[in-house]
């Protein structure tokens, strides 16, 4: 049964777009036909899986406006069950291009409609605000994935981000719901980050996603990780550039908790 998932916080820097294509890649690999939806006009979804501008050219705007169908701006990548849909930063204008249409709110939802039953999961990067491309991936998604760095001010608008996900559940999609947190950013050596970390099981412990195959309750947290930053400079899910990497191992677990898959 497919599911529609959208990475989203308004904070930019929290690991939006890490979250989304390492996640997409571990849920591939764990051969679930993914599609990738880049709906963020920065494109780092895209690049981060080696594609760019030159490499397409009709991307996710072509398809909000009419211009082209969504199956004609589907890529294959590397891994045979991950698709992708580019971005581009002309995504920008989508604001002016939808004002007048009715429910504006919807072309998403609309749009995937004929090819959602072809994949398992559709994974939204969505960009790093609350306007009309985020509010559109919400209304077009069953549930939200909320990364939240392990920083100072790392609980800054969240509270606004709750408020707008009560606010499309009731007006737009009442089937909306948050499949979890998961903080980012995280090293063990750093009292900030442990005190983040403590703070984010306080208030959202039932929210925060655990590692299945633990047998004592662990929360999934994604480390500081420099082969999980370097990945994206070589066009490559950190899965395919260093499977033993911690980041690599992080967003397995991630995978197998969405997928509810315990090992042996």
């Amino acid at each position: 049964m497919k599911d529609v998932i959208t990475i989203a916080n308004q904070k930019g820097g929290v690991g939006k777009t890490t979250t989304a294509v390492n996640l997409a890649a571990s849920l591939a690999i764990a051969e679930k036909k993914v599609l990738l939806i880049d709906f963020d006009p920065q494109a780092n979804a895209t690049s981060s899986l080696g594609f760019y501008k030159s490499d397409y050219e009709f991307n996710i705007y072509h398809t909000l406006i009419g211009a082209k169908n969504i199956e004609d701006v589907i890529l294959k990548t590397t891994i045979k069950t991950l698709d992708l849909i580019p971005s581009n930063i002309g995504l920008v204008a989508i604001e002016k291009e939808l004002d007048n249409l009715k429910d504006r709110e919807l072309t998403l939802k609309k749009i995937l409609k004929p090819i959602t039953k072809k994949y398992d999961y559709i994974i939204i990067d969505s960009p790093p605000t609350l306007g009309t491309i985020t509010i559109n991936a919400l209304c077009a998604s069953d549930s939200i994935i909320i990364p939240i760095q392990c920083e100072f001010f790392a609980l800054e608008g969240l509270a606004q981000l709750l408020n707008t996900i009560k606010l499309v559940k009731r007006t737009k999609n009442p089937e909306l719901k948050i499949k979890g947190i998961i903080p980012t950013m995280y090293t063990s050596q750093n009292n900030l980050a442990k005190q983040v970390l403590s703070d984010l099981v306080r208030h959202f412990g039932s929210k925060m996603f655990v590692d299945i195959n633990s047998e004592k309750k662990r929360y999934i947290v994604i480390p500081r990780n420099v082969r999980l930053a370097e990945a994206p400079s070589f066009g490559k899910p950190v899965a395919l550039y260093d499977i033993k990497s911690k980041g690599a191992k992080a967003y397995n677990k991630l995978a197998e908790n969405i997928l509810g898959v315990k090992n042996g």
